[in-house]
């Protein structure tokens, strides 16, 4: 029997509209407990949490997205019983469109949001941020944020948390457009910080290209982790997206 790979702080088993929510590099879903409460009562928020951590600490974490897309879609179908939306930060983001890819012919998201991450080319294709030495790791981890700095600063700490990190970061690093990947069908919510370094707003333009559904943009100030701070704000945005592409539904 699977593992579960779920959380739900607030179970609502009857909504009408359940929203998986898929965490960046390095992190867990614990990062999105704050979120839970800004989000409608009606709705069934589940926290997705990637082998390597929490539960599944003594399992090895995926290094490749697609594989990782694919054994959490395994874990998940049992849960698309009513319209969903796959919303992810970061590596999340990736994953989370692997999944809608690969749930293409059904059950299908109707929306799937996307936060500080791109399918266009950028410098961790070339500069892969997991093959760095130990000290421009931990500097290049610093430079993004959402890493305390209890565990930067912290030799054992580091040295605990380094080898998943890396595994997360390869996730990402690795990743290419595969070879005549058809566009998504559904409405797409691109949002991204007007000063991350990495993923800047030309960066995350690219998502034009990606679906033939409507796409909605939301470029806030900050960096990586934009949202820190405005949690009430991007959850309305990311709850009037939802609405918008299941009106009659959520």
């Amino acid at each position: 029997m699977h593992e579960s790979v779920l959380t739900r702080i607030r179970p609502v088993p009857h909504s009408r509209f359940r929203l998986f929510l898929l965490h960046h590099a390095g992190g867990s879903p614990q990062g999105y407990r704050a979120w839970i409460r800004h989000f409608p009562a009606d709705w069934d928020v589940c926290l997705v949490e990637a082998p390597g951590r929490g539960r599944s600490s003594d399992r090895a974490p995926f290094t490749d997205a697609r594989a990782l897309a694919r054994h959490l879609c395994e874990r998940l179908r049992p849960h698309l019983d009513r319209p969903f939306g796959l919303f992810g930060h970061s590596m999340g983001a990736l994953v989370a469109y692997e999944m809608a890819l690969r749930l293409a012919d059904g059950p299908t998201p109707s929306w799937l949001g996307v936060s500080a991450w791109s399918p266009a080319p950028g410098a961790e294709w070339d500069r892969p941020r997991h093959r760095l030495t130990d000290d421009r790791l931990r500097a290049s981890v610093a430079r993004m944020g959402g890493t305390p700095a209890s565990v930067l600063d912290d030799p054992d700490r580091w040295r605990a948390a380094e080898p998943l990190i890396r595994a997360d970061l390869a996730v990402v690093d690795t990743w290419r457009p595969g070879p005549g990947t058809p566009p998504l069908r559904h409405p797409v919510t691109v949002l991204g910080g007007e000063d991350d370094r990495g993923m800047p707003p030309s960066r995350l333009a690219a998502w034009h290209g990606r679906t033939e559904g409507p796409v909605r943009t939301h470029i806030l100030p900050g960096g990586h982790f934009y949202f820190v701070g405005r949690l009430r704000e991007v959850a309305a945005r990311l709850t009037e997206d939802v609405r918008a592409a299941e009106p009659v539904s959520v």
